[in-house]
């Protein structure tokens, strides 16, 4: 009787944030070790689905950096980034759309579709919902983009229909041309076009720090101004910094509040949504 109360207990402190979140539109994007341990993909696919049960509308954005750098290394490609960004030439590009598109969409769907019919698979160039274009940079990154605009359309009619969207970040130039976007920056732009209530950035670190070989130097709570300068400072390293600015982006575009949490804790995403504490770091406009 003791463990069921326990139980009961448990299940009554996240009422509260049940009825917070409740019809709200939740940003995840999807990423490192979480992306690679089973233990952890389960883990990411069971919290998704309970958001998905108790009335939230999650939207799924993925990468798959590890996958693609393992092809690329397999097929003698050389393995390059600026600033955390892929160099990406053609050769590349079919490489990454193979993953993931091809690859760990797939399995993502699969994972959550154990529990019901309820997650539907798509590409940033499927059916116009990401326009791209050539990323401006001192160095040609090949076919890298950055977010033009998205057509938020086939994200509202799969909400509407009861599906959780799982979104593969490549987007399509004018010229029909695919292009490997930051998938972190993808989310930030898709949360800000959907108007998501919040988004969250599931990643291989505890969350944002003062000084990075400081463990004890996390920051739990940051405001959009002090995250802006922590980038004008280049306080931020160069894999963190994307996400960073994804949170900007997002942020900027109306979302409420952007958090960044350590995916290699499992049911992260639960702790952070259903519970007090929360977990990471969490940005918000002031």
């Amino acid at each position: 009787m003791k463990d069921a109360m326990a139980k009961a207990q448990i299940l009554m402190e996240a009422l509260p944030f049940i009825k917070e979140h409740f019809g709200k539109t939740v940003v995840v994007k999807y990423g490192g070790n979480a992306m690679v341990k089973p233990e952890l993909k389960e883990s990411v696919a069971s919290d998704i689905v309970l958001m998905k049960y108790v009335g939230m509308n999650p939207v799924i954005i993925h990468g798959g950096g590890p996958e693609i750098t393992d092809f690329m290394k397999k097929a003698g490609k050389e393995v390059r980034f600026v600033d955390g960004l892929r160099v990406t030439d053609a050769e590349t590009m079919d490489i990454v759309k193979m993953v993931l598109v091809g690859k760990i969409n797939k399995e993502i769907v699969s994972l959550i579709n154990r529990h019901g019919e309820l997650a539907v698979g798509v590409s940033g160039d499927d059916g116009g919902l990401i326009h791209a274009r050539k990323m401006k940079s001192d160095v040609d990154l090949g076919f890298v983009g950055e977010v033009d605009k998205i057509n938020p359309k086939i994200i509202y009619d799969l909400i509407v229909e009861d599906f959780v969207p799982v979104i593969a970040s490549v987007g399509a130039g004018s010229e029909g041309q695919s292009f490997n976007i930051n998938a972190d920056l993808v989310a930030g732009e898709m949360a800000a076009s959907l108007k998501a209530d919040k988004i969250i950035f599931l990643t291989d670190v505890a969350g944002i720090y003062e000084d990075f070989e400081d463990k004890d130097s996390l920051i739990s709570e940051l405001t959009l101004e002090n995250c802006e300068r922590i980038i004008d400072d280049k306080r931020v390293a160069s894999g963190m910094l994307p996400k960073v600015k994804g949170c900007v982006s997002a942020l900027e575009g109306g979302v409420t509040r952007a958090h960044i949490l350590d995916g290699r804790i499992k049911h992260a995403l639960l702790l952070e949504v259903f519970t007090k504490e929360g977990v990471g770091t969490m940005i918000t406009k002031s």
